[in-house]
């Protein structure tokens, strides 16, 4: 009888044990689950976002879709470089005029958006120039306006904050804006061909692409000028001394445009000859 209940005794003592190592086993396995979900979630939350601030009424650059998504060739780059950097990115919309502020405030990470370099050099941290942009004049088709010369007693525009307005207040073009009756701006380039079609101004000065959006969707009410205002380059422009995140777009930049990826995005665009505006192989060795 008492060696019955020693092996009873015994037996019960190693399914305790059995059953205390399968517990200890099951929590082990939670605790993993959980450690592991937790840092999946820490992960997720740490994930670097890239802003990128824009002007909504820019196309091609950047502009909202028919379904009212934000598109454009720069929002487009801009998210290849986010995918491939391991960012999230970011659209954000802003009011062209207070782009500064934005940017100085951290508000936005860059201006990527059909920015120009020329007249603006000292005032940013920029990459390579990527786009060879001109500013074009342009009229109703039925305003008989054919040159420069033409511009004599007429109402010009162009949006505030912009190359355009720059260029016109350039030396080489004092005399031409002295002829005008008057010079005015527009918050955006939208509601400038809205003035120009209505009549209440003559010409539009406006960057090329811009000009072959709106003159390839007007069917025929305008024309564009055969004599250019300026030229210039856009590149991406960040907060004065960010070289650091400068450096790192440029350098996922120069991949995209080595693997085919860059004019690949800029082919989506031929609407607005962007592809014959591409400069940056002068710029990558």
């Amino acid at each position: 009888m008492k060696n019955l209940k020693t092996v009873l005794s015994t037996m019960f003592l190693a399914m305790l044990s059995l059953l205390i190592v399968a517990c200890s086993n099951s929590a082990s396995n939670t605790t993993t689950e959980s450690t592991v979900a937790t840092e999946n979630k820490e992960t997720i939350a740490q994930k670097k976002t890239f802003t990128v601030g824009f002007d909504a009424e820019y196309p091609p650059y950047g502009f909202v879709d028919d379904d009212g998504t934000y598109k454009g060739f720069d929002l487009d780059l801009a998210k290849e470089f986010c995918s491939r950097a391991g960012y999230e990115f970011k659209p954000q919309p802003i009011d062209w005029d207070s782009k500064d502020l934005e940017l100085n405030q951290g508000n936005i990470d860059c201006i990527w958006n059909g920015f120009t370099v020329t007249g603006r050099e000292n005032d940013y941290t920029w990459t390579f120039p990527y786009v060879d942009n001109s500013i074009v004049l342009v009229v109703r088709s039925d305003s008989g306006i054919t040159k420069k010369a033409d511009l004599a007693g007429k109402i010009v525009m162009g949006q505030a904050g912009s190359s355009a307005i720059t260029a016109l207040e350039e030396e080489e073009n004092a005399e031409l804006v002295k002829s005008f009756k008057s010079l005015e701006q527009c918050a955006d380039y939208n509601s400038g061909f809205m003035n120009l079609e209505s009549g209440m101004i003559d010409c539009l000065a406006v960057d090329i692409g811009v000009a072959k959006f709106h003159l390839n969707n007007a069917n025929g009410k305008y024309v564009q000028l055969d004599e250019k205002l300026s030229s210039e380059q856009y590149a991406i422009g960040f907060k004065k001394g960010n070289t650091a995140l400068r450096d790192e777009v440029e350098k996922v930049v120069t991949e995209m445009w080595k693997d085919g990826t860059f004019m690949n995005i800029a082919n989506n665009y031929s609407d607005y000859s962007l592809s014959d505006m591409v400069c940056l192989g002068d710029y990558i060795k």
